[in-house]
């Protein structure tokens, strides 16, 4: 039976990679004080469309025996499968806000569907990872920078090459397109967010045809030329000689989040002004992520600010928040050779003598697990060497043999020695497996 294109499914080391990831991204989001979240795998299709662009992207539903043309038995029935987290968190706060306490943060991990064409690092099926915070008619400005830190922070303990977060501000770009005369600036953002696939040429014909004369358009591409690690982006912009309320705002909001995270470790942070976020709905600050190595992916990891994502009759729910796409980050790098230390999370096999004595190995892996020693026992009584190879097979580092005596030996270097079941401890790096180098460029083992 062939594989089906775009629904990956990994081997079991692949599985501990992802997984450890995983973890380790729930570690960093409740130690930031975010809880956990699942919504619904359906939503209305109306529900879906409303927010944009995907409607050619989106999965239907409907039962085997569906009336033959496709349409629903009921015209409420009409549901798909969500694309993203962010449509269905929104719904789920207008739903919920009597009973949640803002500003409300959650994280939320999940996987989601999205037909479209799949190739390297694009999925029909994918897992994303979400963050967001929401309050209710008016969030203040420090959760775009703190939202900016918990996933640099997020993004920098993960065993992946070096990634680069890259910030800007939509006000930044709006005010400067406003100042340079352009009526529409929310026409100008997409063409100008096409400068990761097409030549700085091609986007300044598209800004010409869209109406730009070659003064608005050879200013907006050097707008989007300037890149900084700091603040010193706002010397370069004010350089331009354009001016506008809502720039001066922009720049301000984008000076902030940059400066706050000057102090992150393991990942870059960076003011690019070529970040310009498609949708529509991102009112403020946006960001994206690029893998070193990776580029052509594009950005792993996106979000932004988002004041009127959601409303019910009487309130307003601005957010910001960010996603990281997880499949997209584990599955290219997991085909380059990204692995773990063994497919199990066992760190002791115990022999089995003979069958009649299954019961005493099966109580020293108890004694073990009891302790938080991942064991399992010999499936089968054969002869020990056979034993002891399929531990090797599994990647367990150590064999136990119960007795009178009880002895663990480390099948890797062949020390066997005499221990007590109840005070034994394997080496602190053996308990997990971990997650050992794609490439010989990062020859160190990481346990995120």
């Amino acid at each position: 039976m062939s594989r089906l294109s775009g629904f990956p499914e990994l081997l079991p080391a692949e599985r501990v990679v992802e997984q450890r990831i995983l973890d380790h991204l729930r570690r960093t989001f409740e130690l930031h004080g975010f809880t956990g979240l699942e919504t619904r795998a359906v939503e209305p299709v109306e529900q879906l469309l409303r927010k944009g662009e995907v409607d050619k992207e989106v999965y239907t539903l409907r039962r085997l025996h569906a009336p033959a043309d496709g349409t629903a038995d009921d015209p409420g029935d009409a549901l798909a499968l969500h694309f993203d987290l962010t449509v269905p968190f929104a719904r789920y706060v207008v739903e919920n806000a009597s009973r949640l306490e803002f500003p409300f943060r959650r994280y939320q991990i999940q996987k989601v569907w999205r037909g479209e064409r799949p190739q390297q690092g694009r999925f029909r099926e994918f897992t994303q990872a979400d963050i967001d915070i929401v309050a209710r008619d008016v969030l203040p400005f420090h959760f775009d920078v703190e939202i900016a830190r918990v996933m640099a922070e997020a993004l920098s303990g993960l065993p992946v090459p070096r990634l680069t977060l890259q910030i800007s501000n939509r006000k930044v770009l709006e005010g400067f397109y406003l100042g340079l005369g352009v009526t529409e600036p929310t026409r100008v953002m997409p063409i100008v967010d096409k400068l990761d696939k097409l030549p700085a040429d091609a986007v300044r014909t598209l800004l010409l045809e869209a109406g730009l004369d070659e003064r608005q358009a050879d200013a907006c591409l050097a707008l989007s030329s300037i890149t900084a690690p700091d603040s010193s982006f706002v010397t370069r912009v004010e350089a331009l000689g354009v001016d506008h309320p809502v720039l001066v705002e922009g720049l301000a909001e984008l000076a902030r989040v940059i400066d706050a995270c000057q102090d992150v470790e393991g990942a870059d942070v960076v003011v690019d002004l070529r970040i310009a976020r498609g949708l529509d709905y991102y009112t403020g600050t946006v960001l994206e992520t690029r893998m070193a190595g990776y580029e052509h992916l594009g950005s792993v990891c996106s979000g932004g600010r988002y004041d009127e994502l959601a409303r019910d009759n009487r309130n307003t729910y601005p957010g910001v928040g960010i996603s990281l796409g997880v499949s997209r980050l584990v599955v290219p790098l997991i085909a380059d050779g990204l692995t773990a230390s063994r497919s199990v999370p066992s760190v002791a096999l115990v022999t089995v003598l003979d069958e009649e004595h299954r019961g005493s190995s099966d109580a020293l892996a108890t004694t073990l697990r009891s302790r938080g020693i991942a064991t399992e026992v010999a499936p089968s009584a054969q002869k020990l060497g056979k034993q002891i190879r399929h531990a090797e097979r599994r990647g367990i580092p150590f064999v136990l043999f119960p007795g009178d005596t009880v002895q663990a030996k480390d099948i890797r270097s062949g020390e066997q020695t005499d221990i007590d079941p109840a005070t034994w401890q394997p080496p602190a790096a053996d308990l997990e497996p971990t997650i050992l180098p794609a490439t010989p460029e990062r020859p160190e083992e990481t346990t995120p």
